[in-house]
């Protein structure tokens, strides 16, 4: 019997990123097969071809990811070949107790497509039918792939209980960022403010719906900020750039009772002043943590939220935050240009011809 073929760009070692033929997978039982159309480059993606990241040789990366439903295997009712779906990477065990209480994100045991389990550079990918959510149709595949991230940007919303009605601060405005500026207004806030040290990034978010913004490398800026509040301080505060500064910056921005949300990740020690870290009590500022954005059922409200939203036109995304596509055969061409620092500013996505 002759085994099926398809194309993947398959990473074999440290910068050896080969598009070549690979058996193609079938859907088993409460699976489904996913006709791959596009997938983005995750920051994420990035040390492991360029470093010694990855788990394993030879591995198949690439979990931002959309495309149509080829195939489903035994029992799938919730999609149908056909559909346009975006992917869900996180593969939870489902038996652990955090599982348990739907916290899926916080699961021990989790595998991850693209990185722990082969991915979606690739013609196809089979997962299971939970890890797939359906969008409509209109919106485009290229638009599909930052999915996921706009679903990060709904899941710290949602962690931080936000409500509307208050001025709100975002202090990072990367994609990330504009996603959290435009999910704020959505929700009702009264006022979005976004902080960022790149005026084409502050630029955008104004384009987006940011009533104000400011450049944080201007000496005056915490001033300018506050006034914008009439001095109280702001309400909620999201911090998505995980930088040392801004970390510390939402403190000295936040209002009296005010909620502070961690989204970004820092990838340095973070140290606060006695004095700093003294306001979160002076305060009493409510100090949220966000991670990924699974919840029950499932993958969860905040994929289905984003889907939502994205149907409707309310969530958008700017063309530019799309730097350059490639065909998925010059994936290793797409990933020579991350060696240049400032070189990439959007996001680079892979495509299928």
């Amino acid at each position: 019997m002759n085994t099926k073929l398809m194309h993947a760009a398959v990473l074999h070692a440290r910068e050896k990123l080969v598009y070549e033929e690979v058996p193609e997978p079938s859907a088993g039982p409460g699976e489904v097969k996913v006709r791959v159309r596009a997938c983005g480059i995750c920051g994420s993606d990035i040390p492991r071809v360029l470093e010694d990241a990855a788990f394993f040789y030879p591995i198949v990366l690439g979990h931002e990811f959309s495309g149509d439903i080829a195939a489903v295997g035994e029992g799938v009712t919730s999609v149908q070949v056909g559909d346009t779906v975006a992917g869900a990477a996180l593969l939870p065990c489902m038996k652990c107790e955090d599982c348990a209480r739907g916290d899926y994100g916080l699961c021990k045991n989790y595998s991850f497509l693209g990185s722990r389990k082969n991915g979606a550079f690739s013609d196809y990918v089979v997962l299971p039918q939970e890890n797939v959510v359906k969008y409509d149709p209109s919106v485009p595949y290229t638009t599909a792939v930052l999915f996921e991230p706009c679903t990060v940007a709904m899941h710290g919303l949602r962690k931080a209980g936000y409500t509307g009605g208050g001025d709100t601060v975002i202090l990072g405005g990367g994609t990330i960022g504009i996603f959290t500026a435009q999910l704020c207004r959505i929700f009702g806030a009264s006022k979005v403010v976004v902080l960022d040290i790149d005026d084409d990034r502050l630029n955008m978010a104004k384009r987006m719906g940011a009533d104000a913004t400011i450049n944080t490398t201007a000496p005056d800026f915490m001033e300018k900020a506050l006034e914008l509040t009439d001095g109280r301080g702001f309400d909620w505060l999201f911090e998505v750039a995980g930088q040392p500064a801004t970390m510390r910056m939402a403190f000295s921005l936040a209002a009296a009772k005010a909620t502070v949300c961690f989204i970004g990740y820092p990838h340095v020690p973070v140290t606060f002043e006695p004095r700093l870290w003294e306001t979160l009590n002076l305060k009493e500022l409510k100090l949220v943590g966000s991670r990924m954005s699974y919840t029950a059922p499932f993958p969860g409200p905040d994929w289905t939220l984003v889907a939502h939203y994205l149907a409707t036109g309310q969530l958008k995304i700017d063309p530019s935050m799309i730097f350059k596509c490639y065909p998925m055969k010059d994936a290793a061409a797409a990933f020579d240009l991350f060696r240049h620092p400032g070189t990439v500013k959007g996001k680079i996505i892979l495509e299928n011809e």
